[in-house]
């Protein structure tokens, strides 16, 4: 079905399944990637994906215009998947942002790798890091903003978004190691 977004929008706030199905189709794709970047296993994306699509369906009605569709649809996905991990949080260790190594000349080795080989080193990230992560580096929130959507102080957003830049380039580093050697003679 190839229609326009006010007609699925319109279509999907009076229930007609065929829109539904439609704008299911047209978002899935891409909204699935965002789920996989904060979830550990492909399953739990999946879940993610027919929770958040549940909710956008149930609440379409109070769509506003305010932002485009798919700028609407992401952040019910996003947030979808928070509540996902948000009780996973407590039960990892947080980090100081001043018990951490340096780090800076690690970090352009992040810049070099493509999209699929991030996602897999970011989805390895333990659960605090990859959300944080996920937020600030990706979704491009301000540590403040994550604090306060995941009820943490700013200064353990700082530090788990320092400490996943750090473990994705010891990551990196590992796996150039194993690819290239470890380039001593």
């Amino acid at each position: 079905m190839s229609v326009s977004e006010e007609k699925l929008i319109k279509g999907c706030q009076k229930g007609k399944k065929e829109f539904q199905q439609a704008l299911y189709d047209k978002y899935c794709d891409g909204m699935y990637l965002v789920a996989l970047r904060y979830s550990k296993m492909q399953q739990e994306a999946e879940d993610i994906i027919q929770e958040a699509f549940i909710k956008v369906f149930k609440n379409i009605k109070n769509f506003r215009k305010d932002s485009s569709l798919a700028y609407w649809i992401k952040r019910i996905v996003v947030n979808t998947a928070l509540n996902h991990q948000r009780s996973k949080l407590y039960l990892y260790p947080m980090v100081d942002v001043n018990d951490l190594d340096d780090w800076s000349e690690k970090e352009s080795a992040i810049s070099e790798l493509s999209y699929e080989e991030l996602l897999d080193l970011i989805r390895k990230l333990p659960t605090g890091c990859q959300i944080i992560f996920n937020l600030f580096a990706v979704e491009g929130y301000k540590h403040h903003e994550i604090a306060k959507k995941l009820k943490i102080s700013e200064g353990t957003s700082k530090s788990q978004y320092s400490r996943a830049k750090s473990l994705l380039a010891e990551k990196i580093m590992q796996r150039d190691q194993v690819r290239y050697g470890s380039g001593e003679v």
